[in-house]
């Protein structure tokens, strides 16, 4: 890493630094794993390398199917060029079955196929443990309005269409995942672009025959090795980072 860059953020997987022109940030992936709120840490070796890599992959897919997202290029193994965006403070999240706080919270099986995809928001915020929040409560203290909602559920709908049928066609359900949005302005026009990460970090991830996870579930619920589980995705969807060149996404119909 060049030196005396000014960093802008860290949070716990990923530390962002000012960007080279107005406008852009770098997105650097640490080897950092978190869970249960950062109670649960450890240092994954490779982790950073995968979620870059897996990252790169998602979001340039979803370019390609005119689904807009803050991801510019990627500059080298931990590194990726974004555009600067305002986060709004939700973090957006796409259920097909039931895992984690929705199958406790419904007393739900682990793995029940959900009637439609449900789509939920939580409140960017650590201290109070990312906290569930009704689309009530967004509107009335102005993190969003009614209409970026409506736009932030087509865009949490489309990526959920596009990750599904790429997971599907490499034998890997996807159980949920999360995305973060974010504004950015047109001259007067605000926009809303996917943004964050879309990695195995956000992502709940099973294999479909034998139901064996493949996403940070393996080291919150301590199942083996995390970078085995990364790898294996990634081996799957043909992106290692020991390819150096540009991977393009191929699309699944």
């Amino acid at each position: 890493m060049a030196p005396r860059r000014k960093k802008i953020y860290e949070g716990k997987a990923k530390i962002l630094y000012e960007g080279p022109e107005p406008g852009t940030l770098v997105q650097y992936f640490k080897d950092d794993a978190t869970a249960f709120n950062a109670q649960k840490k450890a240092t994954i070796e490779g982790k950073g390398v995968l979620n870059n890599r897996l990252s790169e992959y998602f979001m340039t897919g979803l370019a390609n199917i005119g689904v807009p997202n803050h991801f510019i290029k990627r500059l080298n193994m931990r590194e990726q060029l974004i555009r600067q965006v305002e986060i709004v403070p939700l973090e957006v999240i796409v259920r097909n079955f039931a895992a984690g706080s929705i199958a406790k919270r419904l007393g739900l099986e682990e793995g029940t196929p959900l009637p439609r995809p449900i789509v939920e928001y939580s409140y960017k915020n650590d201290e109070l443990g990312d906290p569930l929040v009704p689309e009530e409560y967004i509107i009335a203290f102005g993190w969003a309005n009614q209409q970026d909602l409506d736009d932030i559920v087509a865009l949490a709908l489309r990526v959920n269409d596009f990750l599904t049928g790429v997971f599907y066609g490499v034998g890997i359900k996807l159980i949920d995942f999360k995305i973060e949005i974010g504004r950015i302005w047109d001259g007067d026009f605000m926009r809303l672009i996917v943004a964050d990460e879309i990695s195995p970090d956000s992502c709940r991830l099973w294999d479909v025959k034998t139901g064996q996870k493949l996403d940070k579930d393996v080291f919150r619920r301590d199942l083996g090795s995390l970078t085995d589980a990364y790898t294996e995705v990634a081996k799957r969807l043909g992106v290692l980072p020991t390819n150096t060149q540009p991977i393009k996404p191929t699309l699944i119909n």
